[in-house]
């Protein structure tokens, strides 16, 4: 694999990784709507109820990211298990 082949490799590795990102935490905003915030604050639908969503949307959505392409990661490794040889 030349120089220009493995940037774009991995200039893809990372576009893919951001938008599996952006998508988890999407996901993971659009699951929050569906909890009773009323508990958990006092104005569920004042500012700070709301950066509040999106910052555990935020992580969240990033954990279930990062598992998923560990994942991904680990699940095309395994391939060299049975190709060693």
């Amino acid at each position: 694999m030349d120089q220009a082949s493995w940037y774009a490799s991995e200039g893809m590795n990372g576009i893919f990784s951001i938008l599996v990102t952006l998508a988890c935490v999407a996901i993971a905003w659009i699951t929050l709507h569906e909890l009773n915030f009323d508990k958990i604050v006092r104005h569920p639908a004042s500012p700070k109820a709301r950066l509040l969503q999106l910052l555990i949307a935020i992580a969240l959505g990033y954990a279930l990211a990062s598992f998923l392409l560990d994942y991904w990661t680990w699940a095309g490794a395994v391939k060299w298990l049975f190709n060693s040889g």
